[in-house]
């Protein structure tokens, strides 16, 4: 089952429809928890990073992979506590 929805076609006036999963929905939720809680974490640290570990901004540096990897492991904590909390189907 999805939510489902009308939207409105902006130019023609028309309806089009569309549908979003609960799954596509909770994977969103996932990975808006990490990226907020990851990037969070990674200002909290940067003052005491080294200074080619900090972002400046407009440009891609190391600090932005130090960042992205930040969010990359809160993702992982909540696909794994998501996971968990999930009954296994059984086959």
């Amino acid at each position: 089952m999805g939510v489902s929805g009308r939207a409105k076609w902006p130019f023609r006036g028309s309806y089009c429809s569309f549908v979003v999963s609960k799954s596509s929905v909770g994977n969103f939720a996932q990975a808006l928890i990490a990226v907020v809680a990851g990037n969070a974490v990674y200002f909290l640290l940067m003052p005491y990073l080294p200074p080619l570990a900090r972002h400046a901004p407009m440009r891609l540096d190391l600090g932005t992979v130090v960042d992205f990897w930040i969010c990359l492991v809160f993702f992982g904590i909540t696909k794994t506590i998501a996971g968990r909390k999930r009954p296994s189907a059984k086959r």
